[in-house]
């Protein structure tokens, strides 16, 4: 069962006029039809079922939704759609806003999060392009996209640098705190009535939900997110940013600053402290690091 805004039943029955459905009365529902071997009710609450041995392929033949994905059908005629065809029905019917941070496990650079809002069209235009996790596309890649998806579609960003995040992470635990602030800060400048909101979960849930208390959203959160249209492309948008930041910092500094905490990262802050000593450290760096304990000159 999918929970969609109640203004959709109109359009969702107008697609299945042309059909041979069998149009039932049932109680509490805007409208049901059965045909094709499928059951589809559309309740006044907005709660959309399936009910039928191919639910993802029904949905994807009467509501024109081009940008599921191929799925298996369901197991059983009673069930609903599964959550990876329930994602890919919701996201092609409702305004949806994809939430992704970077910068998390990098010792240089700032800390961001991104917001990406995505209309029904617009989720569907972008299926099948090259919007996908970022961690699976090059930088370049990543600078060219994000850059597009900043021209094209409502796009909130949400940035700490080094000093800002030295100060915040001040306390053990707060790096949890710092992101659920910034998710929510960026999903505030997007959200209107009953968008659905994916938020790529990174701790527990009522940190996120409880900073976006009081909005009239669908607040979803769960890990591997990216599958996501709009969280894939909240992760290009996030990633562009602190790209481009990174790259600020290493030219203003005159040292080339790695991305990630590993062995290449601890040769640039030694590089960086050698031309520029300690003081200025937390000017591109995340102190915290146990990167910062291993720099010997």
């Amino acid at each position: 069962m999918l929970k969609l805004p109640p203004s959709a039943a109109s359009d969702l029955r107008r697609r299945l006029q042309p059909g041979a459905f069998e149009w039932r009365s049932v109680p509490h529902a805007a409208f049901s039809a059965k045909g094709e071997g499928t059951v589809v009710t559309f309740y006044e609450s907005g709660k959309l079922l399936l009910q039928g041995p191919d639910p993802a392929g029904f949905a994807l033949r009467w509501f024109d939704l081009h940008a599921a994905p191929n799925t298996a059908p369901a197991k059983t005629a009673s069930r609903a759609t599964s959550s990876a065809d329930s994602s890919a029905v919701r996201t092609a019917l409702v305004p949806t806003i994809g939430s992704d941070e970077c910068g998390k496990g990098d010792y240089f650079g700032p800390l961001v999060v991104a917001a990406v809002r995505l209309e029904p069209e617009e989720a569907r235009a972008l299926a099948g392009s090259n919007v996908r996790d970022s961690k699976t596309l090059t930088d370049e890649m990543c600078l060219r996209l994000g850059g597009a998806l900043r021209a094209r579609h409502q796009v909130a960003v949400r940035r700490l640098d080094p000093p800002q995040y030295n100060q915040a992470h001040g306390r053990p635990g707060a790096l949890n705190g710092i992101l659920a602030d910034l998710h929510a800060q960026a999903i505030r400048e997007l959200a209107r009535p009953q968008d659905r909101v994916v938020v790529d979960q990174f701790a527990d849930e009522r940190l996120v939900a409880s900073r976006l208390a009081g909005l009239d959203i669908d607040l979803e959160q769960r890990h591997k997110a990216e599958s996501e249209l709009a969280v894939a492309a909240a992760s290009i948008v996030a990633r562009e940013e602190f790209l481009t930041a990174i790259k600020e910092l290493s030219e203003r500094y005159g040292v080339e600053l790695r991305k990630g905490a590993g062995a290449p990262t601890d040769a640039s802050a030694r590089e960086f402290v050698r031309l520029h000593g300690r003081g200025p450290l937390g000017a591109v760096a995340k102190l915290h690091f146990k990167n910062t304990q291993k720099i010997r000159l």
